[in-house]
Parts: C-alpha cells; sequence; structure tokens
C-alpha cells in the first residue's frame, strides 16, 4: 500500500483530524483556512493567495472587521434564540456551543476581544438581558419579532375577553340566587294544627274580632287613600305625556336584559387593531418593493393571522404577501359598493352615498345583512374600502 494511498492509515488519520476543531493559533480567518500545525500554517502564510487577502485587507481593514462582527453577533444571537429560546443561561455555556462548530467566525477577528466585552456591548445595545454573578455573567434573550409581539397581544385579549365573560357570568348567576332566595322568603310556610292541650276548652273571643276589624277597615282606608294618590298621579304623568308628544313610558327591563343590551353596544362600539378582509381593493404604500409597485392598487386574494394578506396587483397580475402596515384602504367614486373594515359595522357591504372632505370620512348605505337599508354617517377612510 503506497504512501498516498487514499486508504492509508495516515491518509484516514489526517481525515478524522481535519473534521474535528484544532488550535485557533493555526487558523487563517481572512481565508478562512484551518492548518494542521506550525509549519502548514507558515506555508499557507508564505502563499499567494494569503498575500492577495492581505492586499485587499490593508485597504480597508475596518470593512472585513466590520463583516466579521456582524457575521458573529447574528449567529451568536441565532444560536441563543434557537437553542435556549428566552431563558437567563451562561455566556461560556452558548460560547462554548458556538465555537463548536468549525466554520464559526471567531473572536480575535472581530471587534470585541473578550466575551466579557461582547456580553457588556449586548446589554448596552438592548439586545440582550445581562447580569454579572460570582459565577461569572449570565444572558437572557430579548425576544422582538414583530409575529411573536401580536401572538402575544392576542392571548392577552383573548385573556381579557374571558374575564369580561366570566364577570358576566358570575353577575347573572348572583342575581339569580337572589331572586330564589327572594321567592323562597315570600313563599308560606304551612303547618299542622294539633291541640297542645285536649283538657282545655276551646274559647271564642269576639271583641278581638272587632279590633281586628276596626284595624282591617283602617288599614283598607289608608290603602283606598294611598291607591287614590297613585291613580291620580298616574293620571297627571298620562296627560303630561299626551301634552308633549312623548311615547308611552316603556315596561321596566330586566337585569339579564341590560346585560345582552350592554355586551351588544359593547361589540357594535368595539374597533380592532386589524383591518383587512378579502375581495376589498387596496394600494401599497410601501417603497421597500420599489417603484414598479408603490401607489399601485391591489385586490386581497387571502389574509394571514389577521395581519398579513397575500393580494394581486391589478395591473401586473404579480402576487405579493404585505403587512397590513404597507397598504392602505381605496375610497371609491359614490355608488360603488364598499365593505365596511373596523368599527359596529364591520364586515357589511354597503353603497358609497357621499364624501366629507373636510372630516375625512363617508357615508354609506348597508345593502346586506340583518341591517339592510340603514344609513351610516361618518365612517372615517381607514375603516371603509371598496369592493373588488
Amino acid at each position: 500500500m503506497g504512501k498516498s494511498d487514499f486508504l492509508s492509515p495516515k491518509a484516514i488519520a489526517n481525515r478524522i483530524k481535519s473534521k474535528g476543531l484544532q488550535k485557533l493559533r493555526w487558523y487563517c480567518q481572512m481565508c478562512q483556512k484551518q492548518c494542521r500545525d506550525e509549519n502548514g500554517f507558515k506555508c499557507h502564510c508564505m502563499s499567494e493567495s494569503h498575500q492577495r487577502q492581505l492586499l485587499l485587507a490593508s485597504e480597508n481593514p475596518q470593512q472585513f472587521v466590520d463583516y466579521f462582527s456582524e457575521e458573529f453577533r447574528n449567529d451568536f444571537l441565532e444560536l441563543l434564540r434557537r437553542r435556549f429560546g428566552t431563558k437567563r443561561v451562561h455566556n461560556n455555556i452558548v460560547y462554548n456551543e458556538y465555537i463548536s462548530h468549525r466554520e464559526h467566525i471567531h473572536m480575535n477577528a472581530t471587534q470585541w476581544e473578550t466575551l466579557t466585552d461582547f456580553t457588556k456591548w449586548l446589554g448596552r445595545e438592548g439586545l440582550c438581558k445581562v447580569d454579572e454573578t460570582p459565577k461569572g455573567w449570565y444572558i437572557q434573550y430579548i425576544n422582538r419579532d414583530p409575529e411573536t409581539i401580536c401572538r402575544q397581544q392576542q392571548q392577552e385579549k383573548k385573556k381579557q375577553d374571558l374575564d369580561d365573560e366570566e364577570k358576566t357570568a358570575k353577575f347573572i348567576e348572583q342575581q339569580v340566587r337572589r331572586d330564589l332566595e327572594r321567592k323562597k322568603m315570600e313563599m308560606p310556610i304551612y303547618t299542622e294544627l294539633n291541640r297542645e292541650n285536649k283538657v282545655e276548652k276551646v274559647t271564642f273571643s269576639f271583641k278581638k274580632r272587632a279590633s281586628t276589624s276596626v284595624a282591617a277597615s283602617s288599614k283598607t282606608s289608608v290603602l283606598g287613600q294611598n291607591a287614590l294618590k297613585m291613580v291620580e298621579g298616574a293620571v297627571k304623568r298620562k296627560e303630561a305625556a299626551h301634552s308633549s308628544g312623548q311615547p308611552k313610558e316603556k315596561k321596566r327591563k330586566s337585569a339579564l336584559d341590560e346585560i345582552m343590551e350592554l355586551e351588544e353596544e359593547k361589540k357594535r362600539t368595539s374597533r380592532r387593531d386589524y383591518w383587512l378582509q378579502p375581495k376589498i381593493t387596496v394600494k401599497i404604500i410601501t417603497k421597500k418593493l420599489g417603484e414598479k409597485y408603490h401607489k399601485k392598487k391591489a385586490i386581497v386574494k387571502e389574509v394571514i393571522d389577521k395581519y398579513t394578506a397575500v393580494v394581486k396587483v391589478i395591473d401586473s397580475g404579480d402576487k405579493l404577501k404585505l403587512d397590513q402596515t404597507h397598504l392602505e384602504t381605496v375610497i371609491p367614486a359614490p355608488g360603488k359598493k364598499v365593505m365596511v373594515l373596523n368599527g359596529g359595522y364591520r364586515g357589511n357591504e354597503g353603497i358609497l352615498e357621499s364624501i366629507n372632505e373636510k372630516r375625512f370620512s363617508v357615508t354609506i348605505t348597508i345593502d346586506s345583512g340583518p341591517l339592510r337599508g340603514r344609513r351610516v354617517e361618518d365612517i372615517q377612510y381607514e375603516d371603509v374600502s371598496k369592493l373588488a
């Protein structure tokens, strides 16, 4: 077996060594080449490719340092977010796991000299929460992902809605319990008629009966006077209502009816922080996509997670996935069909009647659903959009 054979023991040993981590002092970050010994590193430094890289770096050394620093920071934070999440962990544990990857960016090629300097920099920039303990520096990743923040806000809103529902259910339960207790107190209690002493004779007293009759008559007279006063007051109220032209007094509503009306009013007046709906026409206002799509109109084909929409550009037919902050509503000419996107009439379709440019609002007539025919005024521009 020859010396340069692929299956020779030396060739196999060299391949095994090259797979693992080797000494940092024999690594060239500019060329991203790892040498196995001092002689190999010396030969690499004398090579023509290494000399060319040094000439490029000498022209603008700060650019290369910034590039390596940014790559090191991004890879370190990505490992921290994916591996540990928002847990509090020792910085050396994360760094040891990071350098276990053979193709990692070495810290001696960045703007930070030590891991402690890098940890303090993360704290100053607000990327992580850092604190020093007798055991060393600990870091905690701060998740500022917009999707995560939106998900947390939705969970808080759901929790708040559940709390409101529980309060309403408890209030109704208390009302029902009080009503049952009141009915139990008003119900008469019947007892069996028993004679305690059978020898004693039963006597009747007419005087007591007369007194009770007098008391009853006095009570009836008082009640009669009160009844007359109540009748006179009712007649006066009725005459006053007829004279003023007011409608008749409505029946008193129960506690359950009042609660239901309050809930309906709450739903009617509630607003949401998302407004996207399918089949509406919107305008692209972001400049990040270039002048090709800026101020172009598109049709919403699909809504994803309430805040993101898949739109189709009307002119070119291209499909884009955009956030609602990159879009705005479109107000058509009077007589066109529109959809209400927010507020109490959210989801209803209507006909645009007029536009108030001073108040930035419109007036529509709803033509679908149970509210068909209702005229709604003073709807803001951002709460209504043209139907495709």
